[in-house]
């Protein structure tokens, strides 16, 4: 079961589109996994619905044959193409220090490649206590009952039903491809219009 202690809470946070703004990095690696591959990409639309499993996205454009080694492709060039053109989100940064600042451990919980997923908290400066990559929607259950975790900030109704399944209070955020509103319709318990407001909430949530 998640942590009832909100004396020192340990919070779970999604990452792209809750604490990065990855879009202009993976908009540069589609494109040139596009050239090197032959294939077709949008990514205009790709970043447009960015959260659930690269393979899903992948899906869109390539066989099903291909997906798997596409998806390889993909995470190997992803660090010299995506990593630098990737910007923090307004309050993310301060986010994960009222959690630590709070006695409270901070944990990346997302569906990007774990390798990944370090490199961007690496080139942003961020220092989360860790970081779980390779798991969607409800699989982040399992990181976040692992950690101890009883609050989840996500931008994706996925994210809202990791949340809930591992038994977490799910905070929202609508900076990400679901508005405030799919959001609190999904379940959220908690939709802030982005980080920004996230250390007042956190203040009034262990008062």
């Amino acid at each position: 079961m998640a942590s009832t202690d909100i004396s020192a809470p340990t919070v779970g946070f999604d990452l792209d589109m809750t604490l990065i703004d990855s879009r202009p990095g993976i908009h540069a690696c589609w494109v040139e996994l596009s050239e090197r591959t032959g294939t077709y990409v949008d990514a205009d639309l790709v970043v447009t619905r960015l959260g659930p499993p690269l393979e899903e996205e992948i899906a869109h454009w390539f066989t099903a044959d291909r997906v798997a080694a596409t998806a390889d492709l993909y995470r190997e060039i992803y660090p010299a193409y995506a990593i630098t053109g990737t910007l923090a989100m307004p309050g993310a940064r301060e986010a994960i220090t009222a959690v630590q600042a709070a006695g409270g451990r901070a944990v990346v919980v997302t569906a990007k490649w774990e390798p990944n997923a370090k490199l961007h908290m690496e080139h942003l400066g961020m220092e989360p206590d860790a970081v779980v990559g390779n798991l969607w929607a409800e699989q982040k259950a399992e990181a976040l009952r692992e950690h101890g975790a009883s609050v989840y900030v996500g931008d994706h109704v996925g994210d809202v039903r990791g949340a809930r399944k591992a038994g977490a209070l799910s905070v929202a955020v609508a900076t990400g491809p679901c508005d405030a509103r799919e959001l609190a319709t999904a379940g959220a318990d908690v939709v802030l219009t982005d980080l920004t407001e996230f250390p007042g909430w956190l203040s009034a949530y262990e008062g």
